[in-house]
């Protein structure tokens, strides 16, 4: 009864969730889940239900489902299932299995209590010993001091109760209350990835460390502790590296380079973006490659712009999209348009046009490569004719420019300097000169 104790003295502690909201449990039928169950009810906890049957396992799955129903007619609650066919999706989305019923679970989860508004908060039957499979794997896997730490009590919407109580502790209760559960059965194979780590190197490790398991919950605590300084000294590190411009983060990369652990600095900026710690070789070797060249996750491209790296979103490809104009091309297409590029045209020979569709630069004044990209919120340049910057908003204010045309508007920019917002307005201070030599014209097209 110890157990049942410290829980709810824990929930009284607690503002994450409150006895005034329903809950969703999250509810498989295992010894865990259902010990859950019992103490959020005896807690006086108002709850839903749910259980996700992934049809893995021919009859069991059946079984689990009828079981957990049953469960909710014990306590009088409402019960969500759902059925996936978890092949298909792991096998569409080139996924494990695991990591599959991983991902459906959690979108229906929050679908259901968020979207159809059926709960204040997701909670969880992880437990220490789950925490201590989470933390080793981690560490063959890879990762930053975040994930040394493992899984948190609290985290976002999931609320994790019982993840301070071991797996002894939790089957001991259930058996002092006469909880009945379900065993599945493919807990014991080692197929899957943790269950490898929790039958077979867990077991294995303990032989040689008798204490492992508890070493492991005590860096844990040891850990977190540390993760609080170290959080603190990352913050000012990015506050002296990042710039940001619109959506965008941009870091010099010389200053980068000069950083003792630059690397660690690194990985805690773009992990936040969705890149993997085995990436970070990757742009580590970007900011030695060609301009224009860049690597990519689902959400996020990391793109070498002359000494920066530049971070943009790809939720609109075209929008977040940098082309690199080298010395060699003469022409390059983008959004259905194509800028046509003629150089060393000498001065003699060129006639000024007031078509805003051609740009005419004195050749000495532009350094390759260029680069093409949209623009975006803080841009701006010196129009021809004034001697001052303006915001490109504000001159887009001046112009008139409709929303659906402002968001068309392109700019050509060199070394961090917009020369040219395409099609509009030339920068003053590339202009041709009464000095002037030869001539870079520009046509779009």
């Amino acid at each position: 009864m110890n157990l049942q104790k410290i829980f709810f003295e824990q929930l009284k502690q607690t503002s994450f969730i409150q006895k005034t909201h329903k809950q969703l449990l999250a509810v498989s039928g295992g010894v865990d889940s259902v010990v859950l169950c019992n103490l959020m009810f005896v807690a006086g906890y108002d709850f839903i239900i749910a259980h996700c049957n992934f049809q893995l396992r021919g009859e069991e799955s059946e079984r689990d489902e009828q079981f957990v129903r049953s469960l909710a007619a014990k306590y009088g609650k409402e019960v969500y299932v759902i059925r996936f066919n978890t092949k298909d999706y792991a096998l569409k989305n080139k996924l494990s299995t695991q990591v599959a019923a991983r991902d459906l679970r959690y979108n229906w989860f929050r679908q259901l209590a968020f979207e159809e508004k059926k709960a204040g908060a997701i909670v969880t039957a992880h437990h220490a010993d789950d925490n201590i499979e989470t933390v080793v794997m981690n560490f063959f896997r890879g990762t930053g001091l975040k994930g040394l730490i493992g899984m948190d009590v609290e985290f976002k919407e999931i609320f994790r109760p019982l993840l301070n109580f071991r797996k002894s502790e939790i089957i001991a209760y259930a058996k002092q209350q006469e909880l009945a559960f379900v065993e599945d059965s493919s807990n014991s194979s080692s197929n899957y990835t943790r269950n490898y780590f929790r039958n077979e190197l867990i077991p294995a490790i303990n032989k040689v460390f008798p204490n492992v398991e508890e070493n492991v919950l005590k860096n844990i605590q040891r850990l977190t502790e540390v993760e609080q300084v170290y959080n603190e000294a990352i913050n000012q590190y990015k506050l002296k590296l990042i710039e940001y411009k619109g959506k965008e983060e941009h870091i010099p990369i010389l200053k980068l380079q000069k950083l003792k652990s630059f690397r660690t600095i690194l990985w805690e900026i773009i992990k936040e973006k969705g890149f993997t710690a085995g990436q970070v070789d990757e742009v580590i070797k970007l900011m030695e490659g060609n301009n224009g060249s860049f690597i990519e996750c689902k959400t996020h491209r990391i793109i070498k712009n002359r000494r920066w790296l530049i971070i943009a979103e790809r939720t609109n490809e075209e929008e977040n999209l940098h082309l690199v104009i080298t010395e060699n091309d003469k022409a390059i297409k983008f959004a259905g348009a194509e800028l046509e590029i003629k150089k060393h045209i000498p001065i003699n020979n060129f006639s000024i046009s007031t078509d805003k569709s051609i740009a005419a630069f004195d050749a000495d004044d532009i350094k390759f490569p260029l680069l093409l990209r949209r623009w975006k919120q803080g841009d701006y340049f010196y129009p021809l004719g004034l001697n001052k910057k303006k915001k490109l908003s504000k001159f887009f204010i001046d112009q008139k420019l409709s929303k659906i045309e402002k968001e068309k508007v392109w700019v050509l920019e060199m070394n961090k300097k917009i020369i040219w917002v395409v099609g509009h307005r030339l920068d003053d201070r590339f202009k041709i000169k009464e000095s002037t030599k030869e001539v870079l014209k520009i046509t779009l097209k």
